[in-house]
């Protein structure tokens, strides 16, 4: 196979510093030849080109203004200027107008080679880049990822690393850490992204359908079968498969999976051809594998071939100092629910958030900002909006205990006083249900008078017509 060489485009009008530059470089590199600015616009449009050694002084089109074209037209070129030494000045204004670098005549080939690998490096860095921010752009989801933690930071590094490979990924983590948007992000940011994303979740399909909804099926191969009907691995022919739930899946499937990872053909359920797919594989799962395999629940075999790369997804208790982006994140995200108010949430609120240990992590996180800005009547999201469990947690745990006999006296008695008030509270609730918010009625079955009933009611601010029917 023939050794991929670059192109390098050199733009010169004197024929004599042509003609050596290609004789010294050809034997590397794939060379170029134009005299003016003009002749190198045209190559530029008609040639894959990877470098430009560009004099300062010709003729029509000089050496600055096909800088300046190259800047605006194709700004992953590095271009490489020549100058005699008495124009190095001019050669610098070319630097700031962002050329690599320059090299006075006569040129040395061992000074241009070392600078032509560092500037190719460049182009193939900014080329890297180019396409990344591309394939970004396709994948708005890559941007709910929100973090300032340093795991959730080494993860993304990592899947820069591995999303062009074919390698399997393996996703662990618990349930709401967001494993369906780092598959995503290995998708997006592989030559994949312009494929199918396709996801299936090996838990949520009954064990005697998923086969099908793998494979495909046959016309007749099964009672209902009423037509052929492809399956996900031909769906995500030449893109990505995302199993989600791996560890749900049964004994006998994990076989016939293992199978298709190692010949890359399947054959659908009832059919005897077989079908050759170039898919990616990447598996998530809430359940500690390792010990599926120990207890005999997963085949050890599969797990090693799903496990070539692993990300582990650490829980939100794991990653606290989130939180404030993340609610920042989701006040933002539904702020259409309650368009009339400016959001705010207060330092005491996001200090409970931060105390919490989020068993449903993520998931539950947005769940409670959501719950939040449904009920802010006001634009403040306050401790009170948040739910009992959350507040309760934070009172049992970190709430700033009394260390004197005064302070515990004051606290006991905002204890009674709550205690009190919550039961006075359901108290009046039950009794309005009762007498379905009639006051005269309430005040005769509870043995209070009109008058201290509807003391209750004010001090805590119930509404009578909501329990009239």
């Amino acid at each position: 196979m023939e050794k991929f060489k670059a192109t390098i485009l050199i733009v010169d009008d004197e024929e004599k510093t042509r003609k050596v530059l290609k004789i010294d470089l050809q034997d590397n590199y794939r060379v170029l030849l134009a005299k003016n600015g003009n002749e190198a616009v045209q190559l530029l449009k008609d040639n894959n080109i990877h470098l430009i050694l560009s004099d300062l002084r010709m003729p029509d089109m000089d050496g600055l203004e096909l800088l300046y074209f190259v800047q605006q037209k194709h700004p992953n070129i590095p271009v490489i200027i020549i100058t005699a030494y008495g124009s190095v000045e001019n050669a610098v204004e070319a630097m700031k107008m962002g050329a690599y670098d320059y090299i006075l005549k006569p040129v040395k080939i061992d000074e241009l080679d070392t600078l032509i690998n560092k500037s190719l490096h460049l182009g193939r860095l900014i080329s890297e880049n180019i396409e990344l921010k591309e394939r970004l752009k396709k994948y708005e989801g890559f941007n709910e990822i929100i973090t300032i933690n340093p795991k959730i930071k080494s993860l993304f590094e990592k899947i820069n690393h591995v999303a062009d490979t074919p390698a399997t990924v393996l996703i662990e983590g618990e349930s709401g850490t967001g494993k369906q948007l780092f598959a995503q992000a290995v998708h997006y940011l592989s030559k994949r992204a312009d494929k199918p994303f396709i996801e299936i979740n090996c838990g949520a399909i009954p064990h005697d359908l998923l086969e099908s909804e793998l494979f495909g099926h046959e016309k007749g191969s099964f009672t209902g079968a009423v037509t052929t009907r492809k399956g996900k691995f031909e769906l995500a022919d030449n893109g990505t498969l995302f199993l989600d739930e791996i560890g749900e899946m049964p004994l006998d499937l994990q076989v016939k999976l293992l199978h298709v990872l190692e010949n890359q053909k399947f054959t659908r359920v009832g059919g005897t051809k077989f079908f050759e797919t170039d898919t990616r594989i990447v598996a998530a799962t809430n359940r500690n594998l390792q010990e599926e395999v120990t207890n005999g629940n997963f085949r050890q075999d599969l797990y090693y071939r799903l496990k070539v790369v692993s990300l582990f997804i650490p829980p939100l208790r794991e990653r606290k100092e989130d939180i404030p982006l993340l609610v920042k994140h989701f006040l933002k995200k539904h702020q259409n629910l309650n368009p009339e108010n400016n959001l705010i949430i207060t330092d005491e609120a996001i200090k409970i958030l931060q105390k919490y240990n989020w068993p449903g992590n993520i998931r539950e996180l947005e769940n409670t900002i959501l719950q939040a800005v449904i009920l802010a009547a006001n634009g403040f999201i306050t401790p009170d909006l948040l739910p009992e469990e959350i507040k309760n947690f934070y009172e049992l745990n970190y709430k700033d205990l009394p260390l004197t006999k005064d302070a515990l006296q004051e606290e006991k008695k905002k204890g009674t006083e709550k205690i009190i008030d919550d039961l006075e509270y359901k108290f009046l609730i039950n009794l309005l249900k009762k007498t379905s918010g009639n006051i005269s009625h309430a005040a005769e079955l509870s043995g209070y008078n009109r008058r201290q009933i509807q003391n209750l009611i004010k001090k805590h601010n119930i509404k009578t017509d909501d329990f009239r029917y």
